[in-house]
């Protein structure tokens, strides 16, 4: 088979490098987009203290308890969306995934302040980090499987390792957003409404993901999936999961310690 051919040969993944950069870019944005918004609401805390909280000794808690509870709610939506995507495809998850993302973030920029309308404040904002840690719980393991098979058996850590070039990506673009605009804008205009912008920036990173995601195909081991019948498929699943608890459990566990142990640090 030509090398620049896209599809399996004795079980080998051989993927077209133009296919390979489009499916690379179309994964990382959303990672871009999830981590923007985490980025930006980090680096405006104390503004969105001031904006959505009724002030009190409380109010710093509360809005960090905001920014934690998009985490709780991550691995409920891998749990949701994981399956969604085997049945219906990576691509239309994923399309799904990052605009909720970017949609979630999109939405805080119009909530109007706790002066203006009270406790719907705060709980509006919630709400949005709901939409936003459940859909990026779906968004990061649907990348991560969409790269994992749609790259060529040698070159799977390689091209996996882009999506946390993009996590670092958004944290630089949310950075640097939340940083100047304070020196373009006066000190009321930023508080009144300039803080809202670098939320609003979200919705477009979201357009270009979904733009980039609806353009790739679904992936060969996707295909192949779909080509087998239901019986087949839950015997590869548990197959799956017997053999990461059994002959790869230490590599599990030391993955796993490593990824909180950076987490935390973020």
């Amino acid at each position: 088979m030509d090398d620049t051919a896209e599809g399996t040969v004795d079980g080998v993944t051989v993927t077209d490098p133009a296919t390979m950069r489009r499916a690379v870019a179309a994964a990382a944005v959303g990672n871009i987009t999830e981590w923007f918004d985490f980025g930006v609401y980090g680096y405006l805390a104390t503004t969105i203290e001031a904006e959505f909280f009724p002030p009190g000794p409380l109010s710093q808690v509360a809005v960090f308890a905001t920014f934690a509870i998009a985490f709780f709610f991550r691995p409920l939506g891998g749990l949701f969306f994981g399956p969604l995507g085997d049945r219906i495809g990576r691509t239309k998850v994923l399309s799904i995934t990052v605009i909720l993302i970017a949609l979630g973030t999109f939405l805080i920029g119009l909530i109007p302040s706790y002066a203006s309308i009270g406790l719907a404040a705060p709980i509006l904002l919630v709400a949005d980090r709901v939409l936003q840690g459940f859909s990026t719980g779906g968004e990061y393991a649907g990348a991560m499987t969409f790269i994992a098979e749609y790259s060529p058996d040698r070159r799977r850590g390689y091209f996996g390792s882009f999506l946390e070039l993009g996590t670092f990506v958004g944290y630089a673009l949310g950075a640097t957003i939340a940083s100047v605009l304070p020196l373009l804008l006066s000190p009321d205009a930023m508080s009144s409404w300039g803080w809202r912008i670098p939320f609003f920036v979200a919705l477009p990173l979201g357009i270009v993901g979904v733009y980039l995601r609806v353009k790739l195909e679904e992936t060969p081991a996707f295909q192949t999936l779909l080509s087998e019948s239901e019986e087949r498929e839950g015997t590869q699943v548990k197959d799956g999961l017997k053999l990461i608890f059994t002959r790869y459990l230490p590599t599990f566990v030391l993955v796993g310690g490593v990824v909180v142990a950076w987490n935390v640090t973020n």
